[in-house]
């Protein structure tokens, strides 16, 4: 598992503000515990609110929230698009302010317009992986807000292959990565994946409506892989 995706993964199993101790997340991600403690200096560097200490335990406990930026989704979107395409160029100049913009808006993410998301700064993630995942978002956000099933192509994070069909409910950034919470029919229980991990996302003719335990607010994020 590449760090990255281990921190992600740490995100993950922090979200629930529990207590978390560092050897039960080595543990569960299968890695040193002292590996565990790199990460979270990794994380508390990068901005993501972890409290907590070595012997402990970790947990996130405040929300970020910039009243200063307000954005809409589409603009976000936008902007990150915009970033991401920049800072995968070879002017040196450009790449450098690619990069302060985004840590800027890193330090000023405006709340997400749903209650049940929470959105971290999380400056981990290289454009190029953000910039991979862009060309679904038209198809994610119309098929949320229809309420439509989708196909998806998935890459785990092993590089393996994974057919699913989804019921898309809500999409969060974390800091230049998107991730997708779905009611996911083929396991039938609840996934988060990453949206630039998506190799296809194809629109179903069919519809879904809210039912009990299938909906964005049964969503705990202990359940998903």
């Amino acid at each position: 598992m590449r760090r990255s995706d281990r921190l992600f993964e740490i995100i993950q199993i922090l979200r629930d503000g529990k207590l978390h101790r560092a050897q039960d997340i080595a543990a569960r991600l299968e890695v040193s515990t002292r590996t565990i403690y790199r990460d979270m200096d990794t994380l508390v560097a990068s901005g993501v609110p972890v409290d907590g200490e070595r012997g402990v335990g970790y947990l996130i406990r405040e929300q970020i929230t910039l009243p200063p930026l307000n954005l809409t989704a589409a603009e976000l979107e936008a902007l990150n698009l915009g970033m991401a395409i920049v800072g995968e160029a070879a002017d040196p100049d450009l790449k450098a302010a690619a990069q302060s913009l985004a840590d800027k808006v890193d330090a000023v993410l405006p709340t997400q317009t749903r209650a049940e998301a929470d959105t971290w700064k999380f400056a981990v993630y290289p454009f190029a992986d953000a910039a991979r995942g862009f060309s679904h978002m038209a198809t994610l956000r119309a098929a949320i807000k229809a309420r439509q099933k989708l196909d998806i192509t998935y890459r785990r994070i092993d590089g393996t292959l994974t057919q699913r069909k989804i019921r898309p409910l809500h999409m969060e950034y974390w800091g230049r990565v998107w991730t997708l919470t779905a009611w996911c029919e083929t396991r039938d229980a609840f996934r988060v994946f990453r949206i630039d991990l998506i190799e296809v996302a194809t629109a179903l003719p069919e519809l879904f409506v809210d039912e009990p335990g299938k909906r964005i607010s049964d969503y705990d994020p202990n359940t998903t892989e």
